[in-house]
């Protein structure tokens, strides 16, 4: 099957083409991020009115990079939430329209749904696994036994690692989006000079809170000054940063794939780009022996091509939706379970 595929939850506008859910033909992102930098975060309605104009020009230069016409689409994907609402409208609209136009099927994914298989599209993953998927809003482990078969273990209580990273650069002034700064800098600093919390990682539990960081990164800074946002401090203090978040995701994440007994780990979202996890994870598979799957960066940042994967389950099991579905901003992935999987 070739899908056609449209993600819009955020500020990334982004459409794919994908065969049989596994191999893409043309993947197109059109970033807003120099837009909402100016405002140190994403702006809602600005973001919407982005996607508007965005929309049909990048299905068109999808369709253009696949080498195919709508006329060889055979279905038609695109996500339903989580999300903002008003950017989630945009794609899914402009997905209903052409599925509408062209008579195919059409199916609503679930954006974590698809950071979840994004792996797919470079190397199977055996089922089961356990998932880890971090992001600006999200902080989840998930049992994984199939496509459409989630389990929640754990979430973040409060901000997610992320948005953790974001607030942490805008308290040292890095700006907006703050985490790849962070993380270029924590390369150059030593990660035990400040002596930052780890906040739940002895709770017994597989939840996260991150709050509490950035409240002692905010404690610290007006402890210091501004002498700790520039030069060698800064440094020191966004690699012990970095190193906190990744202390807790490794070790809960080591101690969910203990509790259900699993040996495979997927580590996903737009966090999962982040060079000091990409290490700490790496390490956990040699000391542990597990098996470890990463998504090459581009497929760990938002994108069209992840939203497929799922999509292709459903629509070749018959799965679809009408043109009544509508875009939710919240939506708990274990709902996919009841309203999808067929035993």
């Amino acid at each position: 099957m070739l899908t056609l595929a449209i993600e819009t939850s955020c500020d990334e506008t982004a459409a794919a083409v994908v065969l049989d859910g596994r191999m893409i033909l043309g993947s197109v992102i059109s970033s807003q991020v120099a837009v909402h930098a100016e405002y140190g975060g994403v702006v809602p309605e600005i973001a919407s009115r982005k996607h508007l104009e965005a929309v049909a020009p990048v299905v068109t230069a999808a369709l253009s990079q696949a080498g195919v016409t709508l006329d060889s689409i055979q279905g038609i994907v695109a996500t339903k939430g989580p999300g903002l609402v008003g950017a989630l409208l945009v794609g899914l609209s402009m997905a209903k329209g052409i599925a509408f136009v062209r008579e195919l099927p059409f199916v609503g994914v679930h954006h974590i749904e698809g950071h979840l298989l994004a792996g797919f599209l470079e190397r199977p993953v055996p089922f089961p696994f356990l998932a880890l998927v971090v992001s600006g809003g999200h902080t989840h482990l998930y049992r994984v036994d199939g496509i459409g078969r989630y389990r929640q273990l754990g979430q973040t209580l409060d901000d997610a690692a992320g948005e953790a990273f974001d607030k942490t650069a805008t308290l040292l002034g890095l700006g907006y989006p703050g985490g790849i700064v962070i993380d270029r800098l924590a390369g150059e600093g030593d990660p035990k000079r400040y002596p930052l919390p780890r906040p739940l990682l002895h709770d017994g539990s597989c939840n996260f809170s991150f709050s509490g960081l950035k409240t002692a990164v905010a404690t610290l800074v007006r402890r210091e000054g501004d002498q700790i946002k520039e030069g060698q401090p800064l440094r020191d203090l966004c690699a012990s940063f970095q190193a906190a978040v990744t202390d807790v995701l490794v070790a809960k994440s080591a101690a969910a794939l203990q509790g259900e007994g699993l040996t495979r780990l997927v580590v996903a979202g737009g966090v999962a780009s982040n060079s000091g996890l990409r290490a700490g994870m790496h390490g956990l598979s040699r000391r542990i022996g597990v098996e470890l799957f990463i998504p090459s960066p581009l497929l760990c940042t938002d994108n069209a091509a992840m939203i497929a994967v799922p999509g292709d389950f459903y629509l070749e099991n018959g799965m679809c939706d009408d043109f009544t579905l509508d875009a939710v901003a919240t939506w708990p992935l274990p709902m996919v379970t009841t309203q999808r999987w067929l035993p």
